[in-house]
């Protein structure tokens, strides 16, 4: 009959709380290294959306003199019956959808442009980043002097065309032309610099095996270089997608808004009711709105994002 094996195994040394503190587990260097993170995330985001969110449901302005008084959801339904809230929303609206696939397209042609295997490539790839490179303020008022009816320089080229007169920033239709087409120069280099780093990640074997299939240079475009461009214009759009929706720089300093509101955007009517009125309850709620059309925007495209990863 086989004994049974009595032996009492070692008990482990526990470790004394200094030792803990110089070589702690796994689970505890993730913490520790991953607290100032969550740490800075909090103060930096979730702090001042949390604060933003409490104070819409507030009637908050400063040149009442009152005191904050709840009130709900009053902002917004106020907001329902705002019509310059419809007004700067489908401007903000329209300027995205014209603007970012306005800033693909050049972006996408300077890319290839700056991706030719020429021997003085470096000058052009050097030209994407003047326009990233440059103030949006910088970039409104360099455009608000080029549409200028009397010295800008887009009249003095028209006028040698036998084309005279025109103010752009007198009729809603050429000043929303003109501030759509300083976006879309200003942000196509933005587009340009993250599609060439896509195509910096191509093999050039793909090519040269298309080449030798007899493969033309348009099939070549179609078949390899948009398909696997797909990821960086993807992460692009959204970049670009989320700042359209939040346009001010460049319509302020170009139009003012003008004329009227039909150039305005909801940034600007919230710049408006916040720092001009000082009415910070309605102001926030705005903010929200944008807030919530910046997240839902994201969504879509990281849902787009897993479904092609899949």
């Amino acid at each position: 009959m086989t004994p049974l094996n009595t032996t009492v195994p070692p008990r482990q040394k526990s470790r004394s709380p200094l030792a803990k503190i110089l070589d702690p587990g796994e689970t505890a260097l993730a913490t520790l290294l991953l607290a100032p993170g969550a740490l800075l995330l909090l103060l930096v985001i979730v702090y001042p959306v949390g604060r933003l969110i409490l104070t819409s449901f507030f009637n908050l302005s400063l040149t009442s003199g009152l005191p904050a008084e709840f009130v709900g959801l009053d902002n917004y339904r106020l907001m329902a019956s705002d019509p310059v809230f419809w007004e700067t929303s489908w401007n903000t609206l329209l300027i995205t959808l014209i603007t970012v696939p306005g800033a693909l397209l050049v972006g996408l042609a300077l890319a290839l442009l700056a991706n030719l295997p020429f021997k003085y490539r470096w000058p052009v790839r050097l030209s994407l980043l003047i326009p990233w490179a440059l103030p949006l303020s910088f970039v409104g008022l360099i455009f608000a002097w080029f549409f200028h009816s009397e010295y800008g320089i887009v009249n003095d080229v028209l006028a040698r065309f036998g084309v005279h007169g025109i103010i752009w920033f007198n009729s809603p239709d050429l000043a929303f032309a003109a501030i759509c087409l300083a976006i879309i120069w200003k942000t196509s280099s933005f587009m340009a610099l993250m599609i060439l780093a896509g195509l910096q990640t191509i093999p050039r074997s793909l090519y040269e095996a298309a080449d030798v299939d007899g493969a033309g240079p348009l099939r070549q475009f179609f078949e390899i270089t948009l398909p696997l461009l797909k990821p960086a214009i993807v992460v692009a759009l959204i970049f670009r997608t989320i700042t359209a929706l939040q346009t001010f720089d460049i319509p302020y300093l170009m139009t003012g808004g003008g004329p009227g509101t039909s150039t305005a955007t909801l940034a600007m009517y919230i710049h408006q009711n916040t720092v001009s009125f000082l009415d910070l309850g309605y102001g926030s709620a705005l903010a929200v709105v944008m807030f919530v059309f910046s997240m839902a925007v994201t969504a879509v495209y990281l849902r787009i994002i897993r479904a092609r990863g899949k």
